[in-house]
Formats: structure tokens, sequence, C-alpha cells
């Protein structure tokens, strides 16, 4: 009695296909490795033997990241399929069946509409455990690029970087209705860190009519941005959304031009699972209507 062939297939080791699932998420083998708690060597050999196993190169090893070949990505699709396979079989078998979606928003957006989606969106799955983080755009997509993130909304310049959707960010430039400073020698300005967005624009304009300025004050919060500039340490530069009534909205008038270099970009995986891009399209559709 002959036995069958597929008796005798390769079976591929989801531990090596967790390896290389990491490393094309974080962009790099030393990334990867702190994910996955191992060694840069370790996490390099299983990727050789998976390629030795898969018979082709799965990755392009770049200069400054590290990248899927066209075989990779194949094999990629598949072991994202087996790994949230196994581990859906994992949480069944202990009575924790689940989903984890990651979502990384800048702090101006978490309150109002957003949060009442993320709500209405867990109420309709229930399994799926939403874990949001907020914080700075720069911060946010870093840890995106790590593979911390599955999903995230992130401020950009305009064009910078690839993304499932994008909207043109509109700024404006606030002072203190109450105390402005508009008007002093030097002028402060009121800042997020450096490299933080809209730092360079306003220090850009600001030397570009001539004119002195100092940092009055610097804050990774939106919150402290806007409150500095209410009190009257300074003007500065926020999304058109997150002035207040404390603010007094600068025009052409004293000198300060529209800036249009920026925009809202939503960014995930092109193997993103299907609950991931349910969430996308949600945000996507909330931001369309709310910027027409």
């Amino acid at each position: 009695m002959s036995s069958s062939g597929k008796s005798n297939r390769l079976l591929f080791d989801l531990d090596l296909l967790r390896a290389l699932q990491a490393v094309a998420d974080c962009g790099s083998f030393t990334a990867a490795s702190a994910r996955l708690h191992s060694t840069q060597s370790t996490v390099s050999q299983q990727v050789r033997r998976l390629e030795d196993m898969a018979g082709h190169a799965l990755l392009v090893r770049g200069k400054r990241d590290v990248r899927p070949t066209d075989q990779g990505e194949k094999l990629l699709a598949y072991a994202r399929r087996m790994l949230a396979l196994n581990d859906e079989m994992l949480d069944a078998l202990a009575g924790t069946a689940s989903v984890t979606v990651r979502l990384g928003v800048p702090e101006d957006f978490i309150a109002g509409r957003t949060t009442r989606l993320l709500a209405g969106f867990n109420r309709r799955h229930p399994q799926v455990k939403l874990e949001v983080t907020t914080g700075l755009s720069r911060d946010l997509a870093q840890a995106y690029d790590h593979g911390e993130l599955d999903l995230v909304l992130v401020k950009q310049r305009r064009n910078s970087r690839e993304a499932v959707a994008r909207w043109p960010e509109t700024l404006v430039w606030i002072d203190s209705a109450r105390h402005p400073a508009i008007g002093l020698d030097p002028l402060p300005l009121v800042t997020f860190p450096p490299r933080g967005l809209y730092r360079d624009e306003m220090i850009k304009v600001v030397e570009g009519q001539g004119r002195d300025w100092r940092i009055s004050f610097t804050s990774s919060s939106l919150f402290g941005v806007q409150a500095a500039v209410a009190g009257g340490l300074g003007i500065s530069l926020i999304p058109a959304r997150a002035a207040t009534a404390e603010h007094r909205v600068l025009t052409k008038r004293q000198g300060l031009p529209t800036i249009d270099a920026m925009d809202i970009a939503l960014l995930h995986r092109p193997m993103a699972d299907p609950l991931t891009r349910e969430l996308a399209d949600e945000l996507s559709r909330m931001l369309a209507r709310h910027r027409r």
C-alpha cells in the first residue's frame, strides 16, 4: 500500500514565520529582536532557515531598512493568516478568544467624534481588544515603524510617505485674546519640542519677516501649547480645530501667511487584518465628512 506524498510535505515552523513577520513589520532585525524578546543573531538565523525552507530570498537587506521581496510578500500573507489562526485557536481553547487592534492617534483627535466612533466600533465587535495610544505624530509614526502599532493617524509634511488616505491639515496662527504677544520684541514663540511639527515653519516665517524671536514655552502636549498662548506667553501655530475662544486667530494683516504644507495621513500595512481595515475605513469616512 503506497503512502500519500502529502504526508511528507514540508511543514513551516510558526516561530520562523513569526520572526519573518516581525522583521517585515519593524523594518529592521534590531527592532524585531526587541519585539520578540530575542537576540538579533537568533532572529537572523530564523529568517535564514525560513529562506532555506522556502527556497527563495524573502528579505532585501538595505542600508536603512529591511523589506520583503516579492516572494517574501507572498509568504508573509500566508504567515500572517497562519499565526493569527494559531493565536485564535489558543484563545478559543483558553476561552478568551479576542483580536487586538493597536491604534495611534494625535492628542487633538481623541476627543468628541473619534471617541464616539471607537466606542461604537467596540460595541459592534466586543471580541476586539482596542488599544489606543495618543501622542506626538513623530512618536506615533516611530512606534508604527517599529511594529508597535497596527493603525495610525499622523500629521506629516505633505506627501512625505505613502498612506492609505490623506487630507490637508488646516493650520492657524494664534495669540492670546486677552494678553496679545504679537507686538512684543523679540517675538515670543510657543512651540512643540525640537523636531516637532510646525516648529520649523514658525521660525522660518518669523525670520523671513526680519523679526527677532525667542522660544518662550515648549510643550509636548497640545493642551500645554493652547494654555500657554491663552495666558499670553507667546504666539503659536496649531490645527484650526484646536483654536479656542481664549485665542485670537492671526492673519496676513499681522504678516503671518497661511501654512499649507501639512497632511493628516492614515497608515496601516498592506496585509492588515480585516478588523484593522474596517476601523481604518470608519476613521477615513469620519475624516472625509468632517473636512467637507
